[in-house]
């Protein structure tokens, strides 16, 4: 089995996520303790897709965030890096136009999309600020990004229950229900070395995005980062 370092080298991370894509979504489940349902839910309401509106979802994974928007009667394009992830979520939804693609160089035209969004991948980037002007390109005049990632707590004592969550507990409940307990080491290193929800913000503003502005989930475990393409 692998993991991926944190320089995040592109096939490390792709053949991370391709070790564990079977049992993915299960594993988050048991380790956010059924939280990532509402996260996805609080995703959707952001993202506000509309029918017939074109919506990037990437690092889509095996495709679980995209269905709330295709419910909606939008197209979605679920797409990540991971080919392992591409295959799993294809064998559950055949009829999803699962695309191939890098974050920081994407396979779409300038223009394309009425909403972009990512959920708990663009902290696996290796060029963060690529991958945000990446999201700038290809999303219209007038069109929206969100931004689900995990972040950092606000109130000091429960950020530090949850970072000792994160280093002690996590690991061994990741042995029990994964197939690859090392990759949630790695997810968990990632989270502690990522910016606060102001650094973020900041980084978006620098890659173009205007109206920047976020949202705390869980106390802030998690945050919801939200622009516009002017």
């Amino acid at each position: 089995m692998t993991r991926a370092s944190l320089d995040k080298q592109p096939h490390e991370v792709a053949s991370m996520f391709d070790d564990v894509a079977a049992n993915y979504d299960l594993t988050n489940d048991v380790l956010s303790l059924g939280q990532d349902r509402r996260w996805r839910k609080e995703v959707a309401r952001a993202v506000n897709a509309r029918p017939a509106e074109k919506v990037l979802d990437l690092a889509a994974g095996t495709a679980t965030s995209s269905m709330s928007f295709a419910a909606t009667g939008a197209y979605v394009v679920p797409c990540d890096f991971s080919l392992g992830m591409l295959r799993e979520g294809k064998k559950r939804h055949s009829w999803m136009p699962f695309t191939a693609g890098d974050a920081t160089k994407l396979p779409f035209a300038d223009g394309v999309f009425d909403a972009v969004t990512i959920s708990f991948g663009l902290r696996n980037v290796q060029d963060t600020d690529l991958a945000l002007r990446e999201l700038y390109r290809v999303t219209k005049p007038g069109g929206r990004v969100v931004i689900c990632e995990f972040s950092h707590p606000t109130w000091a004592p429960f950020r530090t229950v949850y970072e000792e969550y994160l280093m002690r507990a996590l690991p061994p409940t990741a042995r029990a229900v994964s197939s690859n307990p090392d990759a949630y080491v790695y997810l968990a290193e990632s989270i502690r070395a990522w910016p606060d929800q102001p650094g973020l913000a900041a980084r978006l503003q620098g890659a173009g995005w205007s109206k920047v502005a976020w949202r705390d989930l869980t106390g802030g475990i998690v945050a919801l980062h939200r622009g516009v393409r002017a």
